[in-house]
């Protein structure tokens, strides 16, 4: 199921940064502070445990929601009008699918790479994406959607 935008204006939700380049960047200074400052983490057996759920379900979230995004007709670059609001396949558990199956692939990298630099900036990560992105991205689609936009958030989670 879909929604199509009411508006007419060419508009967008002002994020002008790439979303997977806020979880690149904190990764990357992660991988810094580890060659500054090494900190031991789990056995590698566990971190590899703990990265392949995570690293299939990042794949699973950011390839369905792409595909529903094609499927729709709706850009994918948050500086481009969005023409449908998709409410159906992941984003029926998560409004923002796309951005929770970057973060699995985040914390997926981290474990695999036994780097606890990335989990310790992770939460910081999320607060990047969720106050540059996600706000800017939910103040545009409640005025391009209107009430059907905020009936959808009222019914399904942020991030899960």
């Amino acid at each position: 199921m879909a929604q199509q935008s009411t508006s007419d204006r060419s508009n967008h939700a002002g994020v002008w940064i790439p979303p997977p380049l806020l979880y690149v960047l904190p990764f990357l200074l992660a991988r810094l502070l580890h060659s500054i400052i090494p900190l031991p983490f789990l056995p590698q057996r566990f971190a590899l445990i703990a990265a392949i759920p995570l690293f299939a379900a990042g794949i699973i979230l950011c390839a369905w929601s792409i595909g529903l995004f094609r499927r729709f007709n709706t850009s994918l670059i948050p500086v481009k009008p969005t023409a449908t609001l998709v409410l159906n396949g992941p984003y029926q558990i998560s409004r923002n699918p796309m951005y929770l199956g970057l973060l699995c692939l985040y914390l997926a990298a981290a474990f695999w790479l036994n780097l606890i630099w990335a989990l310790v900036l992770a939460p910081i990560v999320i607060i990047i994406i969720q106050r540059l992105v996600i706000e800017k991205e939910e103040r545009y689609l409640e005025q391009q959607f209107g009430a059907t936009y905020r009936e959808y958030q009222a019914r399904v989670r942020r991030w899960i």
